[in-house]
């Protein structure tokens, strides 16, 4: 039966563990230089209405290194761009590849795909949830701070956006307390918190960022100026001034705290240079464990 990941609830909590566990050894091996044909012959089709760079670089490389291979398809180079129907495409390309991955700028759009593709599908981005990045994410907390994470404190500092709400989900599997600043206006979805919630996670919203950030064992910032917003940018800019990760701000963490990033960085707006480069960065760190991540999802959802 095929599965599909539109949400990082998609996975139960069993599976969030397996494929966290297996990018991480996928991660070892590659070190050491071992790269095995766990999918040969099988084929992702990546759908992307919206620029990438990490996205589309680590599927490309995850499918190659382990023995498939991606195609990217750009909508607009396809019948799909010029009015064929979603469930059509959907399914014409189950008839042809393994899987599809589609970075979308409706959510609703990955739901139906998802609903007439008779192969999985991944959400490598929507309006609402970026499952994909969140997996390196906590592949990547769980490096510094152990794979139990029951009772860390995550501060997410800056947008409510989709990134955020992954966070906040995933906060049901990992235990760990998402404590959260926005500007009025921008929180994150609120039927995503409360799902959370329901499911007894634990989510903190405070007023200003410096409460978010006491004590906090992790920092975590993006952009404020989301792909289909720059024409906001001006108006972003002045809302979220006092929402900048800077070194006076990351005072007021633990003392080993880290700082993450999903990129691309607007350093001197949401964070600083100076942050950005300091030794709690662990940034390149998150964008590497996209690979991994990545991969281990591919060989969850290719080999059942």
């Amino acid at each position: 039966m095929k599965k599909d990941i539109v949400s990082v609830l998609d996975l139960t909590k069993e599976e969030f563990s397996e494929v966290l566990s297996l990018a991480a050894d996928l991660k070892r091996k590659r070190k050491e230089g071992i790269l095995m044909d766990i999918l040969p012959k099988k084929v992702l089709g990546m759908i992307f209405e919206k620029a990438s760079t990490r996205t589309r670089i680590s599927f490309e490389v995850g499918m190659f290194e382990l023995g498939g291979h991606a195609i990217f398809l750009n909508p607009n180079d396809m019948q799909l761009g010029r009015g064929e129907e979603i469930k059509d495409t959907a399914r014409v390309l189950s008839n042809y590849i393994s899987a599809i991955m589609i970075r979308s700028f409706k959510h609703s759009t990955v739901e139906e795909i998802a609903r007439h593709a008779t192969i999985p599908v991944i959400n490598g981005l929507s309006d609402l949830e970026h499952p994909c990045q969140i997996l390196a994410d906590v592949l990547t907390i769980q490096e510094k701070f152990g794979d139990d994470l029951k009772g860390l404190k995550v501060a997410w500092i800056g947008d409510g956006n989709n990134v955020c709400n992954s966070l906040i989900l995933s906060s049901v599997y990992t235990g760990f307390e998402v404590r959260i600043s926005t500007p009025k206006g921008y929180e994150p979805d609120m039927d995503i918190m409360k799902t959370a919630e329901n499911y007894g996670a634990v989510i903190k919203v405070f007023e200003k960022p410096e409460e978010a950030v006491k004590d906090s064992d992790v920092v975590y910032t993006d952009t404020w100026i989301s792909m289909g917003s720059e024409d906001e940018k001006e108006m972003r800019v002045k809302v979220f001034s006092a929402y900048s990760v800077n070194e006076e701000l990351m005072k007021k963490a633990s003392e080993n705290a880290i700082v993450m990033h999903c990129l691309p960085a607007h350093r001197g707006e949401e964070i600083t240079d100076g942050v950005m480069e300091s030794e709690q960065s662990v940034v390149w760190r998150q964008a590497e464990n996209r690979l991994h991540a990545q991969k281990a999802l591919l060989v969850k959802l290719l080999t059942q």
